[in-house]
């Protein structure tokens, strides 16, 4: 038994004594914690104290409760799955994505009409309320049981310049580049990634355990001039995926002879 001798109210000191187990090693990765019975005992206080220390755990992220089941030590280990960002284009021209795995739909794509916002203007290069085609799609992996939403925003005047786009809006992101292309941009991509907790319906839809944050990625396909084209947002747990660039240097530009 471990005798409880700390400053701050007691069920902060339970949680601190099992914190220090769990990182210590005492209890393991995807181990269950000991019952709340147990835990009474170990450290010598009520019920409410052990729960609340659990509780204050699973805040933390250290703790998953799985219902029917029990308290287990969430797993340090690496992510499930790797997601390649890389982009290639075949010599038919055909564009493809390199995500590291064969993601499958969950539902059929919601298609909506939309506008820009201040989150969405700037990386299109747009001031807000903007007319904008939007496409979600909840995709899995099969593999790992992984979930992301991905969201693809096509400002109005992209999808009119661009043959087929306009009445297609739910054209896979591949096929999109593609049909850029075919309109005569010369493309390159840029993308910014973040962390941060998810809303309650991301949360839902992704399936995430308590304490685990989101990343967010978002990609903007530029073409001629380097315009801003179509802006394609990622959500996927950080718990369950790692995101993996292939980065090449670019050429320095020349400098300019003094006169």
């Amino acid at each position: 038994m471990t005798e409880i001798q700390r400053p701050g109210a007691l069920y902060q000191q339970v949680a601190a004594a099992i914190r220090e187990a769990i990182l210590s090693g005492e209890f393991e990765p995807e181990a269950p914690l000991p019952s709340e019975a147990q835990l009474m005992e170990r450290y010598r206080v009520s019920r409410p104290t052990v729960r609340n220390a659990v509780a204050a755990l699973r805040a933390e992220g250290l703790i998953d409760v799985r219902h029917g089941k029990g308290s287990f030590v969430r797993s340090a280990g690496l992510p499930a799955l790797t997601v390649e960002r890389r982009i290639s284009r075949t010599t038919g021209g055909r564009f493809t994505t390199h995500d590291g795995t064969q993601w499958e739909a969950v539902d059929e794509p919601g298609v909506f009409r939309s506008h820009t916002t201040k989150v969405t203007g700037p990386p299109l290069g747009l001031g807000e309320e903007e007319a904008l085609f939007g496409c979600d799609r909840l995709l899995t992996d099969p593999a790992t049981g992984t979930r992301a939403m991905h969201r693809t925003l096509i400002p109005f005047e992209t999808a009119e310049a661009t043959p087929g786009l306009a009445d297609a809006p739910d054209t896979p992101p591949d096929a999109i580049y593609a049909l850029l292309a075919k309109a005569g941009h010369k493309l390159w991509w840029s993308e910014t990634v973040r962390a941060s907790m998810p809303l309650p319906d991301e949360r839902t839809a992704l399936r995430l355990p308590d304490a685990t944050p989101v990343l967010r990625t978002a990609r903007v396909t530029h073409g001629t001039d380097d315009r801003p084209l179509i802006l394609e947002e990622l959500r996927v747990g950080a718990d369950r995926a790692e995101l993996a660039y292939r980065i090449t240097a670019d050429k320095e530009p020349a400098r300019r002879a003094r006169a």
